[in-house]
């Protein structure tokens, strides 16, 4: 099994929270996109500001290294209005797909219509564009009835609104690896929560990501049926070792 060719090689700390000024935060992230184009990873998982400069390095490098970024990121808590605006901006940059962070506090305070509505319009503004688009809905903040509901739920506007062989291009993904938890519990994907997404989402695809920190737990997250992992350890993972990186 090339495990590569599910890994999206993930680097999304701002510099505040890496601790590094913005020139050394950059070194880092064009070292991340080196990284991913040297160990044929499916793709780089960069924040919006470095999507154009990805690009240009990937072309000059003539590699097939794809290009994701973040809508809303962490949180999910902004109007669809500035949603649509980040969406619109980074495919004018060139990203090949884009991760949604779906607003799960207005899923678990049951506006269900809001959600609804942001999930229509962020996946038509990216199938128009041939994107792959992804929602991300957080599960460390959501119950497992939460989970098993709002995987269900991006599923029905899905298969309600597109066309079956668009269901590929749509994934529900576990998780943006920076909410906070409790008494340090884990904030990615856990096996039960991959098996509640994975039997809700059906049939679209499932990406796992935050936590993965091995390669025996990437193995066994395939094997469960996901299609992507999102790692910030996508090398250590490829080459069988184990990390402590946290999303």
């Amino acid at each position: 099994m090339n495990v590569k060719q599910y890994l999206d090689a993930t680097y999304l700390k701002t510099a505040s929270q890496a601790g590094l000024s913005e020139a050394e935060n950059l070194v880092v992230v064009k070292a991340a996109i080196a990284e991913a184009i040297t160990e044929s990873f499916k793709l780089i998982m960069i924040r919006p500001e470095y999507v154009a400069l990805a690009k240009e390095i990937i072309t000059k490098a003539n590699s097939t290294l794809l290009v994701g970024t973040v809508i809303d990121f962490p949180e999910g808590k902004s109007n669809l209005e500035t949603k649509i605006k980040e969406a619109n901006e980074a495919i004018e940059n060139g990203a090949d797909d884009l991760d949604f962070v779906c607003n799960y506090e207005a899923f678990k305070n049951g506006d269900i219509a809001l959600v609804k509505e942001e999930i229509l319009i962020g996946t038509q503004i990216g199938l128009a564009h041939n994107k792959t688009v992804k929602w991300i809905i957080e599960v460390a903040a959501l119950s497992d009835k939460e989970i098993i509901q709002l995987s269900a739920l991006i599923k029905n506007v899905v298969i309600s609104n597109f066309k079956e062989d668009h269901y590929s291009a749509v994934f529900v993904k576990s998780s943006t690896g920076f909410f906070k938890t409790k008494d340090d519990l884990p904030n990615g994907a856990t096996i039960p929560t991959i098996i509640m997404m994975l039997e809700n989402a059906s049939p679209l695809p499932v990406k796992a990501a935050g936590g993965m920190r091995s390669y025996t737990e990437a193995i066994e997250m395939i094997r469960l049926g996901v299609k992507r992992i999102g790692t910030s350890a996508a090398k250590a993972i490829a080459s069988g070792e184990n990390t402590s990186n946290q999303y």
